[in-house]
């Protein structure tokens, strides 16, 4: 009894710590072990010693969490290519079974625009951030999990502060839906004007495949070279006015946002195959800002797509 007690006291809880250790990641995985790992170091404590169960498990996660940071941190060091966080993917209709993860990143800090500039940040910084700017936990709290003074990890969360601050503002739906759409429509036409007048002047992509299939190694910025850059992937997945309506590319959310999820297409008549890969967008006065090519196999473990 104590034990299925304990058991429904920590679902309770799972939202919370899926939120905390995503934002801390910004791995699907990552996220869900660190959760998992927090449930077995609970089994085995000194129930009676704890005073505020989220609380602690909060801490723990947090631990856990930044230990992982810290090993991400060092395979980022020898990673092919661009480094980005691990989507989390959904359905454009909501499931009749929620994801308490999908849930979470329709929130605004989970947008993947955010998540990107948090993964410029130290894993300490990052740490010290989130967890008081996300989840107000106290300074105090936060030295110990990092092993530092209260006053230094304040100082932690200020630089980090500054940087977060370059996030653009995220807009709302309905203009990053009509933003996206323009260039997906642009694309399926092959209007090279079109394609160019939907992209801000900043524009630019980031791909990720870790060395796995074809990307941009680099950043790709600028609208010209984005437009080509987006016209010749409209020749890869031969793209046209059906192609969205076929099922081969579909419309998705990433990270709470439209994007599109290209679904594994096998070799044929001598053309090769093409491996699955997702789509994300940040979209700055009505213009397409930023697109995220995720193509690395290991970060697609957050599609919740059904088929």
């Amino acid at each position: 009894m104590v034990a299925a007690l304990l058991a429904d006291l920590f679902e309770s809880h799972r939202p919370h710590l899926l939120s905390v250790a995503y934002r801390l990641t910004g791995s699907v995985s990552d996220a869900e072990d660190a959760v998992q790992e927090s449930w077995l170091r609970l089994a085995v404590a000194r129930q009676y010693e704890i005073e505020d169960l989220r609380a602690w498990l909060t801490t723990v996660v947090g631990r856990i969490c930044l230990d992982r940071l810290r090993s991400a941190a060092a395979r980022r060091e020898t990673y092919v290519g661009q480094w980005l966080p691990e989507p989390v993917v959904t359905a454009v209709t909501p499931s009749s079974t929620p994801d308490p993860l999908a849930a979470v990143v329709r929130k605004q800090d989970y947008r993947f625009a955010a998540l990107v500039v948090l993964d410029t940040l130290t894993p300490p910084q990052r740490v010290a951030f989130v967890l008081h700017e996300g989840f107000a936990m106290p300074y105090e709290e936060i030295g110990e999990i990092l092993g530092i003074s209260d006053d230094a990890a304040r100082q932690l969360a200020a630089r980090a502060r500054k940087a977060v601050a370059r996030t653009p503002e995220p807009v709302s739906d309905t203009e990053h839906d009509a933003a996206v759409m323009s260039l997906l429509t642009a694309l399926a036409r092959g209007d090279m004007e079109a394609v160019v007048a939907v992209l801000h002047p900043d524009t630019h992509t980031i791909g990720d495949a870790g060395g796995t299939t074809a990307t941009a190694l680099n950043v790709v910025t600028g609208v010209d070279k984005m437009a080509r850059l987006w016209l010749g992937l409209r020749r890869i997945h031969h793209m046209d006015e059906s192609t969205l309506t076929s099922g081969e590319l579909e419309l998705v959310l990433v990270n709470g946002q439209l994007g599109v999820l290209v679904h594994e297409r096998a070799s044929w008549n001598g053309a090769p195959g093409t491996p699955p890969r997702v789509y994300g967008f940040t979209v700055v006065d009505g213009k397409v800002w930023a697109a995220y090519d995720l193509v690395n196999p290991a970060k697609l473990k957050g599609v919740r797509v059904p088929h």
